[in-house]
């Protein structure tokens, strides 16, 4: 069943506003306030945005690798890009990271700080 609306007359609606301005606690926002809550009324739903500057992948990881980082709580998925950009500052490239892997010391002591 398809609800009509209701159209208010000019004079019902200025009866409303004037009653709504002379309430303090329920005052309309102006044409002004508006404008400044505009931007923030255009998303819709679904996820927020992200910040820009993360790109969104998918990664396969192996299954205890991936419940470690997980058992750390909220935040798990920062976490390992922190330990990824950690890797990336320290080594300064991919043949230094394949080194380290070899040799076993992929990350030094900065990273239990993070922890």
């Amino acid at each position: 069943m398809k609800k009509k609306l209701i159209k208010l007359s000019a004079k019902e609606d200025a009866a409303i506003t004037k009653a709504a301005m002379a309430d303090p606690d329920a005052r309309p926002l102006t044409d002004a306030e508006w404008e400044r809550a505009g931007p923030t009324l255009i998303r819709g739903r679904g996820r927020p945005l992200g910040s820009g500057s993360k790109e969104q992948i998918t990664l396969r990881i192996d299954k205890d690798t991936l419940d470690f980082y997980k058992s750390k709580g909220e935040g798990w998925q920062t976490f390992i890009n922190l330990v990824l950009g950690e890797v990336r500052r320290e080594s300064k490239s991919i043949a230094m990271v394949e080194k380290k892997m070899n040799q076993g010391v992929l990350i030094k002591s900065k990273l239990k700080i993070a922890a």
